[in-house]
């Protein structure tokens, strides 16, 4: 086939489920497998508000000050739950490392949807403080050069507008990269449902928006849930959306979802730090329990190293790191999860698929953790907080900083050009895939 046809040569927007599209852009079109790791809950200041050329804490010496409720601003900080940090730490971003290293696990932050808003205050981003559960916390960074990420970021691209796609937490934002799409429950039992006021304000929080969407943390009624959870009710049922995985099947194209701790929580002994809700395709119906889908597509990451090394991984991977390795707070620490990181990396390097392979290194969403850059403005679920995203490959660029505009559904958007898939709805349609990540 001729490779080469510029982007503005596809027409993706109507295309049947399962078509065919045009050839991929040339910067596409010498990858052969994409590789995405989503990582737990860090905003682009807290990790990479250091690096440079990028817009980072530099740029937000003029960022609003965090208010308390009444809307003036602190005198200092609110104080973190936890006896490692001073009880009065300014009003303005500080250093993590000064009192936790790399290799401890620092407390963890509120992250969910209708707080989440309410700390981007229409793009301010001067809540943050006042609505976290963790004070100060929230506006703390990391200096995490020398680290294998932060090489990474310097060798490759590191893209620094790069949004998560919904508001809130990990389960919405699993949801939005599996689907482009919010769960439904339309007849989910009051317990689980959200309480607004006239003017949206949220009453009382809940998993379920007042009209049946499901935007904070469920798991799946189909399995594996937590076996302490026997109430069906409480428990989320099958979905029907299209998927992206759908997609890719229809068109032939090899997928699949490798997670950490998968095959034991399968088993029924799932780990402590084994979390349901990272796993976005057990809730839908076609990959139920004892589905030739799920036993294809949805696996565990200890296949990872084999078929790496084998040269047998499929064409589209999406990576989900044990708790204690993905870098979520409250339960994983920096170091353990930049030691999977590079052994990752290592080992798609020393194989053969390497010279034709991408890899996104990515987080689901922010964590609780402040940045100083607005959102875009989307639609009822997003786009939230600035996140970062890496882009490692054999074909992309080196040593760059990507300004491009990109939320999670630009990862859709970026597979669905290279293997000429139709858009799962108007988000990842309009999109734009990281093809300034690549030469």
């Amino acid at each position: 086939m001729t490779r080469g046809i510029v982007l503005a040569g596809l027409v993706l927007l109507g295309l049947a489920e399962g078509v065919r599209a045009a050839e991929p852009p040339s910067s596409l079109g010498k990858i052969d497998h994409i590789v995405v790791l989503y990582l737990e809950n860090r905003s682009f200041d807290n990790m990479f508000g250091l690096f440079p050329g990028a817009n980072g804490l530099g740029q937000a010496v003029n960022a609003p000050p965090q208010v308390d409720r009444s809307g003036a601003p602190y005198a200092v900080l609110p104080p973190v739950s936890d006896s490692r940090f001073p009880r009065a730490l300014p009003n303005r971003p500080w250093l993590i490392d000064d009192y936790v290293p790399a290799n401890e696990v620092m407390p963890d932050l509120v992250h969910r949807f209708y707080q989440h808003q309410d700390q981007i205050d229409g793009g301010r981003n001067d809540r943050f403080a006042v609505v976290s559960d963790a004070g100060a916390l929230t506006m703390g960074h990391h200096d995490f050069r020398g680290s294998a990420l932060w090489t990474l970021a310097t060798d490759y691209v590191l893209a620094d507008n790069y949004f998560q796609g919904a508001f809130g937490g990990s389960f919405l934002n699993h949801s939005w990269l599996a689907c482009a799409c919010t769960p439904t429950y339309p007849d989910a039992p009051p317990q689980v449902r959200a309480v607004l006021d006239a003017d949206g304000r949220m009453i009382k929080d809940g998993a379920v928006t007042p009209d049946g969407f499901v935007v904070n943390t469920m798991e799946p009624r189909l399995g594996p849930h937590d076996p302490d959870t026997t109430n069906p009710a409480l428990l989320l049922p099958p979905q029907t959306q299209a998927t992206l995985g759908d997609r890719l099947s229809a068109a032939g194209v090899s997928w699949a979802w490798y997670s950490g701790g998968w095959a034991d929580a399968e088993a029924g002994r799932p780990g402590g730090e084994f979390q349901f809700h990272h796993q976005p395709y057990a809730f839908f119906a076609r990959y139920a329990p004892g589905t030739p889908d799920r036993a294809q597509h949805l696996k565990d990451d200890s296949e990872l190293p084999g078929d790496i090394a084998n040269g047998h991984l499929p064409r589209v991977v999406f990576i989900k790191p044990y708790g204690a390795e993905n870098m979520h707070p409250g339960y994983s620490n920096l170091a353990e999860a930049d030691g999977y990181i590079v052994r990752l990396i290592d080992r798609l390097k020393a194989s053969p698929l390497w010279d034709t392979t991408a890899v996104i290194i990515t987080y689901d969403e922010f964590g609780g953790l402040w940045d100083h850059v607005a959102p875009p403005k989307g639609d009822r679920w997003g786009p939230g907080t600035r996140i970062p995203a890496i882009i490692v490959s054999p074909w992309a660029k080196r040593g760059v900083v990507d300004h491009t505009q990109y939320d999670t559904t630009s990862i859709l958007k970026t597979i669905e050009v290279r293997f000429g898939l139709a858009p799962l709805g108007p988000r990842d349609g309009a999109a734009a895939p990281m093809l300034n990540a690549f030469r």
